[in-house]
């Protein structure tokens, strides 16, 4: 079962820092390393007493089941539906530790109803558990309060690490962050991570709900603590200004589209120097969209972070072995890294485009919480299938350059295609048709392998993607672009409607490993799932070896 993560040394050339800049660093991993033990108390009440039993377990076996342990975060497996690997634990917990011991999901449903708004509005947000007070009733419970001994050690730690930078937004967020973990406000966190120009570049919080598969509406703690890669970001620093264009032109009715994105859409390209908690456990991230508060997103926009060295590993060792078994030997030739690594930079920025504040029957929503525990699924598949159609919007409006770069919004716009745009229209679906075999692999109980299951067999049942006689599979390209206009219209539409009984049943019917993908997925069984980041940069600096 390990064997299907690779293990990689993840390394991030930390040499041009200053020794302040570099305690401080250290100091970002240190509170990165709580996060580890919080998550595992988020994800199970017994995590950490079984994580115990573990390490006394010196046998070969209870060895290999430790490590297993440390890669799922937990006792079950995230590539196996969530079955457990150790003998006597009980079945994954859908509501992880978030809820009471004991209470069901209809139970706690129906106590939300009964809630004034501002009670609703805590109770269903990101920073609080639902536990049951003195009297045996339901109470909502600040993530300052029910998590104040592992967050006083961490807001501790960014205040030392703010003391030491010399870099004021990187000084400003860390600070803020630190009281935010305490206040339970991260608003202005939020907006100091927005602002954030810095040579390190860390994301440090409760962020995403994948855990909570009750409701998607509690947070789990992560970590990222990374490096800007200087030239990456200024080649890519163009992508942001192109959102508000993209959301005119989305495939759905008008009234649906933002006629006012937020402000800033920063993108940085970065390297993992360490991760911990949410970021790292099982299938590892390969970027990410943040905030997801909605207040931030619509007064500030989002940022996208994308993590280099993490796409090349898993573009080494996972994509392109993938590609020699799932594509037929022409195709192979179109799977290029750089097709990888830009449809998950629009992966990431379409994230932020589509519906998210909406109404229905009158009443203020948003699609997170409409879609309640489907969101997670139709949010990945939204962002996967709309990314591809913004790249492709891009080329066919000759915005990219011979490098690979926007170019300028001042220039025509009747400028012939780049060759680089031509390679890209050659590469980008078939490169995603192997990572979408890359996806399924995770999962379909995982919310990024749910989604892509839907995807592909919705090219299958509309001719954008074949299987062929000799069992690979291959682009249509007479019906995928087709495909992908198709399919974002209706997630997106979907998810203006806040309908949830639609995504539920485009879910059932669609989510599923269908006889000819599972024979595909059956002759990868020697290619790793994914990577095993062991981080060689952070463990050099915490020893005090020179990078």
């Amino acid at each position: 079962m390990t064997a299907r993560f690779a293990p990689v040394d993840l390394t991030a050339d930390i040499s041009a820092l200053p020794p302040n800049e570099r305690q401080a660093l250290a100091r970002l991993i240190e509170a990165a390393k709580v996060f580890d033990a919080l998550f595992l108390r988020q994800v199970w009440a017994g995590n950490e007493t079984l994580l115990l039993s573990l390490l006394g377990d010196r046998s070969e076996l209870g060895q290999a089941r430790l490590r297993y342990f440390l890669i799922n975060k937990g006792p079950w497996s995230r590539l196996d539906r969530g079955e457990p690997f150790i003998p006597g634990v009980p079945a994954k917990p859908p509501q992880a530790n978030f809820y009471p011991s004991g209470v069901t999901k209809e139970e706690v449903d129906a106590w939300l109803k009964t809630l004034a708004p501002g009670e609703r509005a805590r109770a269903t947000g990101f920073f609080t558990t639902i536990r049951r007070g003195p009297d045996g009733r339901l109470i909502s419970v600040p993530y300052g309060l029910e998590y104040q001994g592992e967050l006083g050690r961490v807001a501790s730690l960014l205040r030392e690490a703010a003391a030491l930078t010399l870099q004021p937004t990187l000084g400003r967020y860390l600070a803020s962050r630190a009281d935010a973990l305490l206040t339970n406000d991260y608003y202005a966190s939020d907006v100091a991570w927005m602002e954030l120009d810095a040579s390190i570049e860390p994301t440090i919080g409760p962020y995403e709900v994948y855990e909570d598969e009750w409701f998607n509406y509690k947070a789990a703690f992560e970590a990222f603590i990374t490096i800007r890669d200087d030239a990456e970001t200024a080649r890519l620093a163009r992508f942001g200004s192109e959102l508000q264009e993209i959301e005119n032109n989305l495939p759905i009715d008008p009234r649906f589209r933002n006629p006012k994105l937020g402000a800033m859409a920063p993108i940085r390209v970065v390297n993992t120097v360490f991760s911990s908690g949410d970021a790292n456990k099982g299938v590892q991230t390969a970027a990410f969209n943040l905030p997801n508060d909605e207040r931030v997103v619509a007064d500030k926009g989002s940022k996208r972070v994308m993590l280099k060295n993490n796409q090349d590993a898993k573009f080494r060792m996972v994509l392109q072995p993938i590609a020699r078994v799932a594509l037929s030997s022409r195709d192979q030739a179109n799977v290029t890294f750089d097709a990888f690594f830009t449809h998950i930079l629009m992966h990431e920025l379409m994230h932020g485009l589509g519906p998210h504040n909406i109404s229905v029957a009158g009443r203020a929503s948003t699609v997170r919480q409409e879609l309640k525990e489907t969101y997670s699924a139709i949010e990945e598949a939204k962002a996967d299938v709309s990314g591809l159609f913004a790249l492709q919007f891009l080329v066919d409006r000759g915005r990219f350059d011979e490098v690979g770069s926007l170019r300028d919004p001042g220039i025509e716009r009747r400028l012939v295609r780049s060759a680089y745009a031509d390679r890209l229209d050659q590469s980008m679906y078939t490169t995603y048709l192997a990572s979408m075999f890359r996806s399924i692999r995770f999962g379909i109980d995982e919310a990024h392998g749910r989604g892509v299951a839907m995807q592909l067999n919705y090219f299958l049942d509309n001719g954008g993607v074949r299987a062929m006689p000799d069992g690979t599979f291959a682009v249509n390209p007479d019906r995928i672009r087709q495909n992908v206009a198709d399919l974002t219209r209706d997630i997106m539409t979907l998810q203006a409607l806040g309908g949830y009984s639609d995504a539920r049943q485009m879910i059932e019917r669609l989510a599923v490993v269908r006889p000819p993908v599972q024979a595909v997925l059956d002759r990868l069984t020697d290619v790793p799932v994914d990577i095993e980041p062991r981080f060689f940069t952070a463990e050099q600096l915490l020893a005090g070896t020179p990078p």
